[in-house]
């Protein structure tokens, strides 16, 4: 009896992290809240520029920053997309949503973009580095081109960006707060994403070094490490067969994906004066994920409790060290 629970146990622990999700009764108490949550006019007279604003998550953050009064400019390198969503969004809102058309991985496309920005609406007030790509892929079967695309689009892009700003904000003597969305593997390290995981990690280093240095021009720097948050674009690229999603899912302690609404309202109030003392701050926002897949033991938690009667008695019959 004991060797045969034994080997159920091993198989438990090893191979069924469903076992325990299978129903995920837990997330009735974790329900998503998607209205704006700052009070209204938070960001009146305010200029916020969301990189990568166009579609997904970014697109969800500048509907929070136009609601709460936010004068919004999305960039990306598609502007048929952006004008199609600056015009959605603007109608929705009543505030204008300006789309400008930049390729981060160009410094000279940074400097062109900022230049129309200046002339449309001043320099901003709040910089969301959002823009990114990412795919999963075996590092042995990645190509040069492959990883210098990814690393060029979320590092460069993501300095070109901050810099170029950060230097005419500088000269023209105004604060600003910046935001940078990474990932929560930016900390961990991940297979099949090499280049997303040491490009987030960079703008993480980045963001850290320039939250110490340019605090006394009135700049803030702050990171958001996103868990899965489901958006058409990323998932198609990160989970082209749906395969993954439920594995997600079962290991997420709160019992579901995040909402970019739910994103939206937490990069509004980093970037708002109601976090004017924030800065250097790295904010995971996963369910959970992270510490639970972290911890050495927390597959247990798929352990029934019959099944820890029997641990328990195998446990305490054990002698010696």
């Amino acid at each position: 009896m004991t060797d045969h629970v034994c080997l159920q146990l091993q198989s438990w622990l090893h191979g069924s992290a469903g076992l325990w999700s299978s129903s995920l009764p837990q997330t009735g108490f974790f329900p998503p809240l998607e209205n704006a949550m700052l009070l209204s006019g938070t960001f009146n007279n305010r200029v916020a520029l969301i990189t990568g604003g166009g579609t997904g998550l970014g697109r969800a953050m500048t509907v929070t920053l136009s609601q709460l009064g936010a004068q919004c400019i999305i960039a990306s390198r598609k502007l048929e997309v952006l004008q199609q969503t600056a015009e959605e969004i603007s109608s929705q809102t009543g505030n204008k949503v300006h789309a400008v058309q930049c390729d981060v991985r160009d410094p000279q496309a940074v400097s062109q973009c900022i230049d129309q920005m200046e002339a449309l609406t001043g320099l901003p007030d709040v910089i969301i580095n959002n823009a990114a790509g990412n795919f999963v892929c075996p590092s042995e079967r990645l190509s040069p081109n492959a990883w210098q695309t990814v690393i060029d689009i979320v590092l460069n892009g993501t300095a070109f960006v901050t810099l170029e700003l950060g230097k005419r904000l500088i000269q023209k003597q105004k604060g600003a707060s910046f935001l940078a969305i990474t990932t929560i593997y930016a900390e961990s390290g991940s297979g099949f994403v090499a280049p997303s995981a040491s490009a987030k990690a960079g703008v993480e280093a980045l963001y850290k070094s320039l939250a110490a240095e340019w605090g006394r021009y009135g700049h803030r720097f702050n990171i958001i490490q996103p868990g899965p948050i489901r958006t058409k674009g990323a998932f198609s690229r990160m989970d082209p067969t749906g395969a993954f999603e439920k594995v997600k899912i079962d290991r997420i302690p709160t019992g579901r994906l995040g909402k970019p609404a739910e994103l939206a309202n937490l990069v509004a109030y980093m970037s708002s004066d109601y976090a004017s003392w924030m800065s250097g701050a790295v904010i995971r926002f996963d369910g959970g994920e992270y510490v639970s897949i972290a911890g050495e033991f927390n597959e247990l938690r798929s352990v029934t409790p019959d099944q820890w009667k029997v641990m328990e008695a195998m446990i305490r019959k054990t002698k010696g060290s």
